[in-house]
C-alpha cells in the first residue's frame, strides 16, 4: 500500500487513480490516514466478503436463538407493545 499526502492526490489525482488500480493508495492529512483509494474490484471483493461474514453471523445467531427456544413467536411476543 502506498501513502501519499492529502496535497499530491489533488494535484496528481489522475494518476493516483491509475496506480490505485495496481495497489490501495492511503491519502494522509497531517500525518493521518484520511482515506483509501482502490480499485473497484478490490471494493468489490471485500464488500462481498463483509457480506458473506455477516451471513455466516447472521445464521449463527439464528441457530443460538432457536437452540434456546426463541422462536420467531416468542420474538414477536417479546418485542410487542404491552
Amino acid at each position: 500500500m502506498r501513502f501519499i499526502s492529502a496535497t499530491e492526490a489533488k494535484q496528481t489525482f489522475g494518476n493516483v487513480i491509475n496506480q490505485a488500480q495496481r495497489e490501495p493508495i492511503t491519502i494522509q492529512k497531517k500525518n493521518r490516514d484520511v482515506a483509501v483509494i482502490m480499485s473497484i474490484e478490490d471494493y468489490q471483493r471485500i464488500t462481498r466478503i463483509n457480506l458473506q461474514e455477516f451471513q455466516q453471523f447472521r445464521t449463527n445467531i439464528g441457530n443460538r436463538a432457536l437452540k434456546k427456544g426463541l422462536t420467531e413467536d416468542k420474538l414477536q411476543e417479546l418485542l410487542a407493545d404491552d
